[in-house]
């Protein structure tokens, strides 16, 4: 395959399957090859090494244009087995650390958190050591 492809559906490990690049829209780039590894350019940003014989797509995936529909109802939506999101703060205390209190009330800690109590906004939550830390060239901003 020459450099500068635009390739999808791309396996990490030799024969699991397609893993990377499969969502509607998505395109990776081949950026560079070395011995038996190849470079790609992720969607995300990321550049990552994976073995030369894994196979992958030419090409990008279809339904570009997915993320413009407009659901017109709520309906729609649960359709797709969404459900609609209720804020901590419109809780009890037993649901959520940010529930409870008389009348509205702010949040009553130092920064935002999950309903298991771990930091909300900001917090890296990639293990650190991981196996995979030496094909990633660069992390994704």
């Amino acid at each position: 395959m020459p450099l500068g492809t635009a390739i999808h559906n791309i396996e990490i490990t030799l024969g699991k399957g397609g893993q990377l690049a499969r969502a509607a829209g998505a395109v990776a780039e081949l950026i560079a090859k070395e011995d038996r590894s190849a470079t790609l350019r992720l969607p995300s940003g990321e550049a990552r090494l994976i073995s030369e014989n894994c196979s992958a797509t030419i090409g990008q995936v279809g339904n570009i244009t997915a993320n413009n529909r407009s659901f017109g109802k709520a309906g729609a939506k649960r359709w797709l087995g969404k459900r609609s999101e209720v804020r901590g703060v419109a809780m009890n205390p037993v649901d959520h650390p940010h529930g409870g209190g008389e009348g509205r009330t702010p949040i009553g800690r130092k920064k935002p958190v999950t309903p298991w109590g771990y930091s909300a906004l900001g917090k890296k939550s990639r293990k650190r050591n991981r196996y995979s830390d030496a094909s990633i060239l660069r992390r994704r901003e």
